[in-house]
């Protein structure tokens, strides 16, 4: 199985390899790849190539009916695309992902942004707790429409405007269809991963109206990585990409410039 994905690059280079730098975009557990639609065209027009998939169980990506492994998956994906070496740019459950790459392949990660991310391992607050415990009560009694509300308005700031709400919405009921669809024998395999072995440079982006376990993180991030930086916005809920689009592309942006200058 191979996951549903969109791809900027020049066809036309194909053969001969397209010279920009590529980015991979890896979404949410409340979203899929989707989410990235305000950044999608910046990028693009910012001179990268640009990738986002599907993770399996979100999107347009059905759940096999064995285990697997996310960030291998986007590796297989990457090897496929001929993309030897890319910048990731994730979000929430995302960011664990990314991380998880960049420890196992420090040579194919080039830096990372990491908005909200998590991070393997962490044992989550009883705040994160509760809502996971509340959120499986919900479609246990079959209120998917309670546990997509649920979602809503847990990850979503109050910056978030009407529109990113209803997209919330429609990619978390997305997830709820796929997952609760998935054959005997799906799940996730997860990997103790060495972060020590990262050496990219990071953008962690924190929100001040987050959970406070993504807070944390973030703020640990410059102590376990050897070139991060924190940027903390205190407007911010968990998807800060969706809540002020303009503002996080910009942040982007120059965090890409500074790292990964677009070839001309």
């Amino acid at each position: 199985m191979t996951l549903a994905y969109d791809y900027a690059h020049d066809p036309d280079c194909d053969a001969t390899g397209d010279g920009r730098p590529a980015l991979v975009l890896l979404h949410s557990g409340v979203c899929d790849r989707r989410m990235w639609d305000p950044q999608w065209q910046a990028l693009v027009d910012a001179g990268y190539r640009v990738v986002r998939p599907d993770f399996r169980g979100f999107g347009e990506t059905p759940l096999p009916d064995r285990r697997h492994n996310d960030a291998e998956d986007v590796l297989a994906l990457l090897d496929t695309l001929g993309i030897e070496q890319a910048t990731l740019i994730a979000s929430s459950y995302g960011g664990e992902v990314a991380v998880e790459i960049a420890a196992r392949r420090p040579d194919r990660v080039t830096a990372m942004a990491l908005l909200c991310g998590g991070l393997p391992g962490h044992q989550p607050t009883d705040r994160l707790r509760a809502f996971g415990e509340r959120e499986d009560e919900l479609l246990e009694a079959g209120d998917v429409d309670g546990a997509v509300e649920l979602n809503v308005d847990t990850w979503l700031g109050p910056d978030a405007d009407e529109a990113a709400r209803e997209a919330v919405r429609g990619m978390q009921r997305r997830a709820f269809e796929v997952q609760l669809a998935a054959p005997e024998g799906a799940g996730r395999n997860t990997v103790e991963v060495d972060l020590t072995e990262i050496k990219a440079p990071c953008l962690a982006l924190s929100g001040g109206r987050d959970l406070p376990d993504f807070r944390q993180i973030a703020a640990r991030l410059p102590d376990l990585f050897a070139d991060t930086r924190h940027v903390e916005l205190p407007w911010a809920g968990h998807l800060p990409g969706l809540e002020r689009p303009v503002e996080v592309t910009a942040l982007l942006i120059d965090f890409l410039r500074e790292t990964l200058p677009a070839a001309d």
